[in-house]
């Protein structure tokens, strides 16, 4: 199944607004409340079986690359 684009939909008609899996009504926050709480990803895609594995992942490689993009900019900023 192709992933949905935007991957994260944020809209004051989804749960006021916060940030959550296009598609689904599961905030971002708690995949990474899961993984912060020592949870396997398996456990949260059991709990949440509306979110893809593919779905998931693809989220985390959006916060890491938006992480690196501003750890870059504050490189930069400092030089």
């Amino acid at each position: 199944m192709p992933l949905p684009e935007p991957l994260i939909t944020i809209s004051p008609e989804y749960l006021g607004g916060t940030p959550v899996f296009t598609d689904t009504r599961v905030p971002i926050q708690n995949l990474f409340d899961y993984l912060e709480g020592g949870d396997p990803m398996a456990t949260f895609l059991v709990n949440f079986p509306s979110v893809t594995r593919d779905h998931a992942v693809a989220v985390l490689q959006l916060a890491y690359e938006a992480m690196i993009a501003k750890i870059d900019v504050a490189r930069v900023a400092a030089e």
